[in-house]
């Protein structure tokens, strides 16, 4: 499903059928592809369905990118047809394991949120932060929803802003702000009869809306392709006609961060990196009915990799290891 794709519009069971004949396709894929299925079958009502395919990507011989992000979404799931002790075990698990992505913390605290455990809830959301946000810089992008919803919660229960409060404030670029979107007593509105109160809530409706569009963009990166050391040697050999694209290995590593930095400048957000390799690429080209040496089809190949959910976040996270391969940390490599 593309992201422009109106939901009116989906077969959210021919979707998820569609997604899960790619994944046996590309199994290199299978995860990302899997677990956009499982979400299309929840959207369809099928619950049970859904639990099935994050039981098979679980049981599967093939490690996981995110094992912690598929048992939020299992728990998650599960809870909202009935299965609340297991669900609970499953949060309990999640927030033993103490994930480095803020994804499954995110999931877990709405999903006890939505369950009207608040205290739980907000309880969750700071463990999250202070694993993945102490002591750091600037919190990166995937961190946000954390942040807003801790904020969120904490509205909820009336307690006092604090220093990630005052962040999440900041972090929030929409014309409403957040205290007013996570008000408690916007719900006593929705029943008023004063159409100036109504004509605000819905105001603060499309705010918020507009705010779960930018989120949900979020799988669909603006990538920029990186060919590994080994890769590009081997592309360029066959491919005589790419060493103009690719007259060194350094000169297309800075390409890369150059052009990642000035997308970021620009304001482009959600930005990643994904990795090439040539039989991909040659299959990827055979597929479009076109020649590996056209380099028209590099961007096309990179958009493919991307909405396959093989992007990697760009700028790594705080003392990550570079993008590049190289070994060395960011801010010590490519970051400096």
């Amino acid at each position: 499903m593309r992201p422009d794709t109106p939901a009116e519009n989906v077969d959210h069971t021919s979707e998820a059928a569609r997604l899960e004949r790619t994944a046996g396709l590309h199994p290199e894929d299978a995860e990302a592809l899997l677990l956009q299925a499982a979400a299309h079958l929840e959207l369809s009502g099928d619950r049970p369905a859904a639990t099935a395919l994050y039981d098979r990507l679980i049981s599967s011989t093939q490690e996981l990118e995110n094992p912690h992000l598929v048992r939020a979404l299992k728990a998650s799931n599960l809870w909202e047809y009935g299965h609340e002790a297991e669900a609970r075990a499953i949060i309990g698990g999640v927030r033993t394991a103490a994930p480095r992505d803020p994804a499954p913390w995110v999931i877990v605290a709405e999903s006890l949120e939505s369950h009207d455990e608040l205290e739980a809830a907000q309880d969750t959301f700071t463990e999250g932060a202070r694993l993945l946000l102490t002591d750091a810089p600037e919190p990166p992008h995937s961190t946000h929803a954390l942040l807003f919803g801790r904020h969120r919660v904490r509205r909820m229960l009336g307690l006092p802003h604090d220093d990630w409060d005052t962040l999440a404030d900041t972090l929030h670029s929409s014309s409403v702000s957040l205290d007013e979107l996570h008000d408690p007593k916007r719900v006593w509105s929705l029943g008023s009869d004063n159409p100036a109160e109504l004509e605000a809530e819905i105001s603060r409706l499309r705010a918020e809306l507009d705010t779960y569009r930018e989120a949900l963009s979020r799988p669909f990166p603006v990538a920029v392709l990186h060919w590994p050391a080994a890769e590009l040697e081997e592309l360029v050999a066959a491919y005589p006609s790419l060493a103009a694209e690719y007259p060194t290995r350094a000169e297309h590593l800075a390409t890369i961060e150059a052009s990642l930095r000035e997308l970021a400048s620009s304001g482009t957000a959600n930005l990643g990196i994904v990795a090439g390799t040539v039989p991909s690429y040659e299959a990827f080209a055979a597929s479009e009915a076109s020649s590996p040496a056209d380099v028209a089809l590099l961007p096309q190949y990179a958009t493919t990799l991307a909405a396959r959910g093989r992007a990697v976040e760009w700028p790594p996270q705080r003392g990550a290891i570079c993008w590049c391969g190289g070994g060395r940390g960011y801010g010590e490599c490519h970051g400096v």
